[in-house]
């Protein structure tokens, strides 16, 4: 038994299903061109947060990179998004950021002061400011056994070194 075709009808139409197949392809191969060079814009945005001239607290403190954008309505103005970790008893040796910085506090208690304040303490579900040019004498987890973790948001000069620890 043999099968026959027809072909008078003219090419297959394409189904919905294969349209999806070949956008959703087509966007994969977009995301995966742009992706990289995306994510190394941000952390070269971020790097100045990460890095450190001495080594202090334990080895768990970290920065991890959320995301950072340039503000359309704000011409050279950038916003970028960190996740600080603290390990227990972690802290960041004085520093000035070169933008203004909201902190909020997601996890322990940060003990922080700036140049000229008191040292306070923030729990979770709290928040502090930090203007440009502010020296942060005091940024580290409250508790020498728990960790801590707050998500700090700067708003900066567009390519501005966000960090400047103090020697």
């Amino acid at each position: 038994m043999s099968a026959t075709f027809n072909t008078s009808l003219g090419p297959t139409p394409i189904r919905p299903l294969h349209l999806a197949v070949i956008a959703g392809l087509a966007c994969a191969f977009v995301i995966g061109k742009a992706l990289p060079s995306t994510m190394d814009a941000i952390a070269a945005a971020i790097a100045p947060l990460c890095a450190s001239g001495a080594p202090g607290g334990s080895s768990l403190d970290t920065v991890e990179p959320i995301g950072s954008y340039a503000l359309p309505n704000v011409p050279g103005k950038r916003v970028t998004i960190v996740r600080v970790f603290y390990g227990p008893g972690g802290f960041t040796r004085a520093h000035r950021h070169a933008g203004s910085v909201t902190a909020y506090v997601t996890k322990g208690e940060i003990r922080s002061q700036l140049g000229g304040g008191p040292v306070e303490t923030f729990k979770v579900g709290q928040s502090f400011f930090e203007p440009p040019g502010a020296t942060h004498l005091v940024s580290a987890n409250a508790s020498n056994t728990e960790p801590a973790e707050l998500i700090a948001v700067f708003v900066a000069d567009e390519g501005a070194q966000l960090t400047t620890f103090i020697e």
